[in-house]
């Protein structure tokens, strides 16, 4: 997937400023391009990716099948993604702390193979609850992934080459999300859900084993303690910072938007007026790769318009392209999307980005309380937005899609007035006064 959708880009910037300050060293063992095991590890943290975020969103796409033959409504079915989303939101600070303990590629490696594990298992699954169930699974299992591949990169790579290997991991999220999507909506046109979702897991199984025989073994690894205080007194100091508290809130709430839609829109179009056969609708999730470019872009936009507005943009490029996707057209709702689409990854990589720039310490755990919140949201409009469509079809969905947007115009005006406060405040500070 792209850093949308699997959180990553949160990681890249707390990454890259923890390595920042080293130097390059020509005795520096590290791996660098050209170098030994630098190729092995890019392909195996590819792998990774388009593995774990096939899996997290192998459902997503095949809604409406599976409330078909489980006769169950879109708000049930939803929690298909859901809990998958959400065990990554509830595991991924955890699973950061065992890392520090038990290794990176220790880590990944047992996530991986829970993961794919379950993944084999799903297609079995006799009822909603019990798929419910094996998708929760698998979404904690999946948080491994995440919380560990940054951290591995920071200490095998070298710094000037760090940007350009987690940018490899990210590929591979983006490559995973989007053609696990497409795959599955194609392969249960033919066959049915439960052999997409199988087709899936198999897929995934490769690219497990794959990893697991590629991945160099770590050599600048050096083991910690568990320190349940010292990393709540961490997350504490984070969540204490109105900044911060403020990029969590603003990534859960595009998120809202974007799970809620892309939940919900194949149950749209498969619908009258549009009627379309499963396998199109599995390829309206091409359209991730105009967030690829949105998010690409977030950096110049933060340069010409600052954070800020940089967000104002992203908020009111989604709202357009929800209104937009409510006429009964399938090329304007196809617009709608293109713009919900990169709206969002814009607003998303400009919030995470500064959130590793505000994080004066703990950048790991910063950008891993930015995931959570990120998932959360995830969760929340896929249900959100599934009920939503139950009791007000697509209107319902876009009216709680406009209400995040609102929330998080009114966070970023918030910080527009603490920021105008603190301005105004500071010139009685230099002089010891107060106000």
């Amino acid at each position: 997937m792209t850093p949308a959708d699997t959180g990553a880009s949160t990681t890249v910037d707390a990454a890259a400023s923890v390595s920042s300050s080293d130097a390059p060293d020509a005795r520096d063992s590290r791996m660098a391009p050209g170098g030994p095991g630098y190729r092995r590890m890019s392909l195996a943290l590819f792998l990774a990716g388009v593995a774990t975020f096939a899996l997290l969103y192998s459902t997503q796409a095949l809604l409406p099948l599976i409330s078909g033959d489980m006769g169950v409504t879109a708000s049930d079915a939803s929690w298909t993604v859901a809990a998958a989303t959400g065990g990554l939101a509830v595991f991924v600070l955890p699973m950061s702390a065992l890392s520090e303990r038990f290794g990176r590629r220790t880590v990944m490696t047992a996530s991986l193979a829970v993961a794919v594990t379950v993944g084999l298992l799903v297609p079995f699954a006799p009822s909603l609850p019990a798929l419910v169930a094996l998708r929760a699974v698998q979404g904690a299992a999946l948080a491994g992934l995440p919380a560990s591949a940054t951290a591995y990169l920071a200490e095998e790579v070298t710094p000037r080459a760090l940007v350009t290997a987690i940018g490899l991991f990210v590929a591979g999220n983006s490559v995973g999300g989007m053609s696990g999507r497409v795959i599955t909506g194609w392969v249960a046109q033919e066959w049915g859900w439960r052999i997409a979702v199988g087709v899936v897991g198999v897929l995934a199984v490769a690219c497990a084993v794959a990893f697991r025989l590629l991945l160099p073994a770590p050599k600048h690894f050096t083991p910690g303690s568990l320190r349940p205080r010292v990393l709540a007194r961490t997350v504490r100091d984070h969540l204490a910072n109105p900044l911060l508290r403020r990029l969590y809130a603003i990534g859960a709430l595009f998120m809202t938007v974007f799970g809620g839609v892309y939940t919900v829109i194949g149950y749209r179009l498969a619908e009258a007026p549009f009627s379309l056969p499963q396998g199109l609708i599995g390829s309206i999730f091409l359209v991730y790769l105009v967030g690829t470019v949105a998010a690409s872009t977030a950096g110049r936009l933060v340069g010409r318009l600052g954070r800020r507005g940089a967000l104002y943009l992203g908020g009111g490029t989604t709202a357009a392209g929800l209104l937009l996707s409510l006429a009964p057209s399938l090329p304007l709702v196809l617009l709608g999307l293109v713009l919900i689409t990169a709206g969002f990854f814009a607003g998303h990589a400009v919030a995470s980005s500064a959130v590793g720039k505000t994080a004066t310490h703990g950048r790991a755990q910063a950008s891993a309380l930015y995931q959570s919140a990120y998932y959360v949201g995830s969760s929340a409009g896929s249900t959100v937005g599934a009920v939503a469509f139950h009791s007000g079809g697509w209107t319902g969905t876009v009216g709680v899609g406009l209400l995040a947007v609102a929330g998080v115009v009114a966070i970023t005006v918030l910080g527009s007035l603490a920021a105008r406060r603190q301005a105004a405040n500071a010139p009685a500070r230099v002089f010891g006064l107060t106000r």
